[in-house]
């Protein structure tokens, strides 16, 4: 008998065990094949079951979306400990570190949420404008002036470091150092082009 029926566990456990079998689908998988049929197989539980935790195949997938999410915020949070320059690198190479070490679902995350739930989309989007206000917070911190400009900025910017870490931490293998320098880079030529605009 799979473990996952053997294992006696209260609902909120349960429940939890069955996201995270959803989460570690998605590190070979996109969100749109995994459906209520799939983790019912691979967790060793009836479908039935799951419509009584998740109701839908959406919420089902919006569940395993916000844990996947949550996981990666969690990891990357800034410390506030360090100076803003220290913790933006910081804070980068750590992202680089979660990317590389879990390629598949930061993939599934922002390359196969464009087509899904609009429900998905809003919990992704919540991620990049939490990511944009952590960087502006340590920018402002370094004196550069809180305007619209800037939070435009950063979050195109946050966009360019999601294809960033696609193309180089996943698809070329690059290490994580020149990974964070190149981000770096990038960011400066952004703050300094908003310092001339707003002189």
């Amino acid at each position: 008998m799979p473990e996952l029926q053997r294992a006696r566990l209260s609902p909120e456990e349960r429940r939890a065990q069955l996201i995270a079998t959803g989460v570690n689908f998605l590190a070979d998988h996109s969100l749109d094949e995994l459906t209520m049929d799939e983790l019912a197989r691979r967790a060793g539980v009836s479908r039935p079951l799951l419509f009584h935790y998740f109701e839908t195949r959406q919420g089902m997938q919006l569940a395993v979306v916000i844990k996947a999410r949550d996981s990666l915020l969690v990891f990357t949070e800034p410390r506030l400990e360090l100076p803003p320059r220290e913790r933006i690198q910081d804070t980068l190479l750590r992202i680089t570190q979660f990317v590389q070490q879990h390629r598949g679902t930061f993939y599934s995350l922002v390359r196969g949420i464009a087509s899904g739930d609009p429900a998905v989309r809003k919990v992704v989007d919540e991620s990049r404008e939490l990511n944009a206000e952590r960087l502006r917070d340590a920018l402002v911190e370094l004196d550069l002036p809180d305007t619209p400009m800037l939070r435009v900025a950063l979050r195109s910017w946050v966009a360019f470091a999601e294809e960033t870490l696609i193309s180089l931490a996943i698809d070329r293998d690059t290490p994580a150092d020149d990974v964070v320098r190149f981000l770096e880079a990038a960011l400066r030529g952004m703050v300094s082009a908003t310092r001339e605009l707003n002189a």
